[in-house]
């Protein structure tokens, strides 16, 4: 598991700035939402597969989960099934290629491509306490 804190938060403190769980096993689209999140003045928790995913949301506490919908081993539908009946305080925004209509229900959704304009919609949507720098 890799845990990466953004760089760009000048203002607010550490307990103050949102927590995020991003599960991507693209390489190439995690990268980018840990861009985009670590812009927005996030701490980011970047996993690849839904049982890292788990374990990192037991250990601590995220704002918002990004999941992806096709990891290896457990899908997206079932870790945002799982992850909200254990962590119910904690917003799922889903990210995929698949058509939107075909997402589980959560609190947003990214469909891919996204841009950075579209992670902080989904930012300001689901943590309310999140204030762009």
């Amino acid at each position: 598991m890799l845990v990466i804190e953004g760089e760009y938060s000048m203002r607010a403190t550490e307990v103050d700035r949102v927590k995020v769980l991003v599960v991507e096993d693209s390489e190439d689209q995690a990268g980018l939402l840990l861009r985009y999140f670590e812009r927005a003045g996030c701490i980011v928790t970047l996993v690849q597969s839904a049982e890292e995913a788990i374990t990192a949301y037991q250990r601590e506490r995220h704002d918002l989960a990004v999941i992806d919908l096709q990891l290896p081993g457990m899908d997206g539908w079932q870790l945002a099934t799982k992850l909200k009946s254990e962590r119910p305080a904690c917003a799922i925004a889903i990210t995929s290629v698949l058509d939107a209509s075909d997402f589980p229900i959560a609190d947003a959704t990214l469909p891919k491509p996204f841009t950075g304009a579209q992670v902080r919609q989904v930012l300001e949507a689901t943590v309310p306490r999140w204030v762009e720098l």
